[in-house]
């Protein structure tokens, strides 16, 4: 299964007429489903974390920053997950928010870190270094099983 093509490989060419087709078809939905599921739930936990480490780099917008999240391999984020996330933090006083005219189509609502923002990010990817390297371990134990 590919997470980012949304494909499921099988071992082999099925054949046209093979009554296993539609099996392996429920199989692969399942799979996906999961995975995306999955995907969600990690999200859900650390995609506040990686909005301020963007924006941490540079102010910006928000389509900008889900274009950002995508090229980093975390995989698209919807408007409608990334725009609460930003509302969030900025009512939490972690980023600020400023509409600005756009040189060619609409205004944009930019983003910027606070430094309040800062010392969060700072203390929560302690944190996450810290978890990470954790599951890290267990995973790299599994592994030589």
């Amino acid at each position: 299964m590919s997470p980012r093509s949304g494909t499921c490989a099988t071992s082999g060419s099925v054949p046209p007429r093979d009554t296993r087709l539609p099996r392996q078809l429920a199989d692969c939905a399942t799979f996906f489903a999961v995975d995306q599921e999955r995907r969600g739930q990690w999200l859900r936990g650390v995609l506040d974390l990686c909005v301020l480490a963007l924006l941490h780099r540079r102010e910006s917008y928000g389509y900008e920053l889900a274009q950002s999240l995508d090229a980093t391999g975390i995989g698209p984020i919807q408007g409608g997950t990334l725009y609460p996330v930003l509302l969030r933090l900025q009512r939490t006083g972690l980023v600020t928010a400023q509409w600005r005219e756009g040189a060619a189509g609409p205004a944009r609502k930019y983003y910027r870190i606070t430094p309040s923002g800062a010392d969060t990010l700072r203390r929560t990817a302690v944190d996450w270094d810290a978890f990470t390297a954790g599951v890290g371990m267990v995973l790299r134990e599994e592994r030589t099983r």
